[in-house]
């Protein structure tokens, strides 16, 4: 699949970036949508403490956080 997309033409490449970059933008719209319907909606604050804690643990559990600042 690289391949091909690295063989385009750079007019074609750009187009195949906005699309992708599209899509990326709409995946998270709708996961941010379903965690402000169903995860602690009754309170925001919490809502986003807890978020913000676990995706700090998947990223230190994963090493990607701590490998990106090293």
């Amino acid at each position: 699949m690289w391949k091909k997309l690295s063989e385009l033409k750079s007019h074609h490449q750009i187009i195949w970036a906005i699309i992708i970059g599209f899509a990326v933008v709409n995946f998270w719209r709708g996961i941010w949508g379903l965690m402000d319907v169903y995860f602690v909606p009754n309170d925001l604050t919490l809502s986003y403490l807890l978020s913000t804690f676990i995706g700090v643990i998947i990223l230190i559990g994963s090493g990607y956080a701590i490998k990106e600042l090293m």
